[in-house]
């Protein structure tokens, strides 16, 4: 047993010096793994050549691991998380990965070997193309997301919007009335009797005053009903009128 522990620090001062700032001990709790022991954290990203060391990589993963009693004799703890943009189904298919290569390599320590591995993978699954174009969806989807926004309504935001609706509907009414209707004031319909008396039914001479209505004699509407209502005063008015025309005058 103390052999085992031996080597196993001895790996991980070896891994702390090759990865540096990519190596890290976490504790159990933030691992996932179902240990106690000590837990450890490697930040594998694609291998590509072509990107520059300051720029941000598009894909990252997080290689959580942990040494059992009996490691390199027997696999270690292994568990898989993504960083920035692994898809889930993904990082359980590179965990199967990982743990087949870990039964392949018992004896020797295979930590070095399982991370450049992943590196491997993702640079085959998440190029920098495919990346970039997983992160367009990302973006998309968050832009997708509607976020509710607005002021609450009140009495007063209510009645002020009611105002501006309704001076909004009688101005689009005015826009579909014809010229004639907003510049000439609406006549005021004659019943039949008015009309009549107006002197129109008989011929008689039609005054200055009456010519503007002559004119506007078409505009007037006449309806068949107010012939109706009147219909026994125009005949009994009509019926005096000839009476008195048909008496000769008396003689002195």
């Amino acid at each position: 047993m103390t052999e085992y522990k031996q080597e196993q620090d001895m790996e991980i001062e070896a891994l702390e010096a090759i990865l540096m700032d990519e190596f890290k001990e976490i504790h159990s709790s933030e691992s996932g793994l179902n240990t106690s022991n000590r837990c450890f954290q490697i930040t594998v990203t694609p291998q590509d050549d072509d990107l520059e060391e300051s720029a941000i990589p598009p894909v990252q993963l997080a290689l959580v691991f942990s040494h059992t009693e009996n490691y390199p004799d027997e696999s270690p703890l292994l568990d898989v998380k993504s960083i920035r943009g692994i898809h889930v189904s993904d990082l359980t298919i590179l965990k199967e990965k990982l743990e087949q290569e870990a039964s392949e390599n018992l004896g020797m320590a295979m930590i070095y070997t399982l991370v450049s591995s992943a590196k491997d993978w993702l640079s085959e699954h998440y190029g920098q193309d495919d990346a970039a174009d997983f992160a367009e969806e990302e973006a998309a989807k968050e832009d997708e997301v509607i976020v509710p926004h607005g002021e609450p309504v009140t009495l007063e935001t209510f009645l002020a919007w009611r105002e501006r609706y309704e001076a909004e509907l009688a101005l689009e009414r005015a826009k579909l009335m014809p010229d004639s209707a907003l510049t000439v004031t609406k006549e005021k319909k004659l019943t039949g009797r008015q009309w009549f008396e107006t002197g129109r039914a008989r011929g008689t001479v039609v005054t200055a005053d009456q010519e503007s209505e002559e004119d506007d004699e078409e505009d007037i509407d006449f309806e068949d009903e107010d012939f109706e209502d009147d219909e026994e005063d125009m005949l009994e008015h009509y019926l005096a009128e000839k009476s008195d025309t048909s008496v000769p005058p008396s003689r002195t």
